[in-house]
């Protein structure tokens, strides 16, 4: 800089002269580099004028505006999500529905084959299959298509199970969705999905509509919550109640639901005609059905032709009380327990094992008993065995074990109880007895008790009691029941019953 203003000489402001074109760094340091010069060499005013010219390349301006474009990016992604753009649907799309659409395109492949025992039901629901199949069929005799029917049973008997079988049947749309889908911490979010879900099942009928556990938004109003949490469930259930039976005629849409709690469990209003017209009952299998079950569960698993059958049949006597859900378990575990010992073939060793860990629980190898605990174990399932045995009404017995098993079983007797719905007085003595034969025979060999009665106890306690207060059998109390009011599991109960009575109980 200081060569350039010595060529150019005094006074280069007031000349003519070729401008002279540098690159600088930055503006203040050339400022001060500039000022220094024009001291020393006292140019006064007399100084070439300056012009400052900004040059870059696209890379640099780019970067200049980059944390303006993030900005923006970030902005727009956000109201694209909250439009409905995102996977979630969006704070505008938080009112749509979230049930899930079969068609033919996307068909379930369950059918009603596979779908074992539980004949009554079954053909209850195939019933609806075939109203919207052929609808003039029954609207020709005058009779109207049922507008919904709901599946009631315990856990594990089928119920879901019996909703993909219809829709892998029904040649028409089916909607499913959870009644817990409905609920939002969104106040009106839950009605507003009600309406949407029977909108869309409007413009596609005729349709099935199925809604599982319905007793998360079905159960009855006035019951529960505070601060209005409880007014949003009451909120979507009465919009459910509009939408099945109000003024706008919900026609050729036939609603399915499911539930494991009881009718009184449910909102009166909801389970009258009109709304679900019929209440069908999944309960646990008998010996045919299960038979059944294990035939359709037993399928995938290799073992020998001929013993499939007898497997089956042999198995469906020992797993009374069993659900569908266990006996898949039962049939799934014995594979695993095969698969272990690196066998061929599933044997009915496998499956019985199987059955011992379902209803026994894991076997706890790691629990060493001492050899004076392993004999007092040994004793007590002993004198249930022999207590079974002679008397005239206890159950057939299967197996005695006492092999530790789950968290606190130290062994186990397994019967075969029967199916009876009704049982006598000496029916249940004999049970009483029964349990508490291992007792008896402990102070028989050893002359002294240990804990290990201790569920026994707590059984005899309840059935004794229940002769009493609940059964009618007790000859003070006779033909009177006196069955606890209340929610037992929070300790509400009360007594129907005075002081003095309770005594006669005692």
């Amino acid at each position: 800089l200081q060569e350039t203003l010595v060529q150019e000489g005094l006074g280069g402001a007031k000349q003519n002269r070729e401008p002279v074109f540098f690159t600088i760094g930055s503006i203040d340091s050339f400022e001060r580099k500039l000022q220094t010069l024009r001291d020393s060499l006292d140019l006064g005013d007399d100084v070439p004028p300056v012009t400052y010219t900004r040059e870059g390349g696209f890379f640099s301006i780019f970067m200049s505006f980059a944390p303006t474009l993030l900005l923006i990016g970030f902005f727009a992604l956000v109201m694209r999500n909250a439009a409905g753009g995102g996977a979630s649907g969006g704070i505008f799309g938080i009112t749509n529905s979230r049930a899930k659409k079969y068609t033919e395109l996307n068909r379930v492949k369950i059918t009603f084959k596979d779908v074992a025992g539980m004949a009554e039901a079954k053909q209850e629901v195939m019933e609806f299959v075939s109203f919207l199949r052929n609808p003039s069929r029954f609207t020709d005799l005058g009779a109207k298509i049922p507008k919904g029917a709901i599946l009631l049973g315990p856990p594990g008997t089928g119920k879901t199970l019996l909703a993909k079988a219809v829709a892998g049947e029904c040649k028409v749309p089916f909607y499913s969705i959870s009644g817990s889908d409905f609920m939002e911490m969104f106040v009106g979010v839950g009605p507003a999905r009600v309406r949407d879900l029977f909108s869309k099942a409007r413009e596609n009928r005729p349709c099935i509509v199925y809604i599982d556990e319905i007793d998360a938004i079905g159960k009855p109003r006035g019951k529960g919550g505070f601060f209005g949490g409880n007014d949003e469930r009451e909120n979507t259930l009465n919009q459910l109640l509009i939408e099945l039976d109000g003024f706008n005629v919900l026609s050729d849409v036939v609603v399915l639901a499911s539930t494991n709690v009881g009718v009184d469990n449910l909102d009166k209003a909801l389970m009258r005609p009109g709304r679900f017209d019929r209440q069908i009952m999944v309960d646990l299998p008998n010996i045919q059905e299960r038979e059944e079950i294990f035939h359709v569960h037993l399928r995938p698993v290799k073992m020998a032709h001929d013993s499939a059958s007898f497997i089956a049949k042999k198995l469906a006597q020992q797993t009374p009380g069993f659900s569908g859900a266990d006996i898949a378990n039962v049939c799934n575990e014995g594979a695993l327990i095969a698969a272990r010992r690196d066998a061929k073939e599933v044997t009915l060793v496998d499956f019985e094992a199987a059955v011992d860990r379902v209803i026994g629980g894991l076997e706890k190898k790691t629990r060493v008993l001492r050899p004076e605990e392993k004999r007092v174990v040994a004793f007590h399932e002993a004198g249930h065995a022999i207590t079974s045995w002679f008397l005239q009404h206890c159950h057939p017995l299967v197996k005695v074990s006492i092999i530790p098993r789950g968290s606190a079983a130290l062994g186990y007797a397994q019967y075969l109880p029967s199916e009876k719905k009704i049982r006598t007085v000496d029916e249940l003595m004999d049970t009483i007895c029964m349990a508490l034969g291992g007792r008896a025979a402990e102070r028989l060999t050893f002359n002294h008790l240990s804990t290990g009665a201790q569920d026994d106890l707590q059984r005899v306690t309840r059935m004794a009691y229940a002769q009493v207060t609940k059964y009618g059998f007790s000859e003070k109390l006779l033909n009177l029941a006196f069955p606890e009011q209340g929610n037992s599991s929070e300790g509400l109960t009360r007594r129907l019953y005075s002081d003095s009575t309770a005594l006669v109980v005692d």
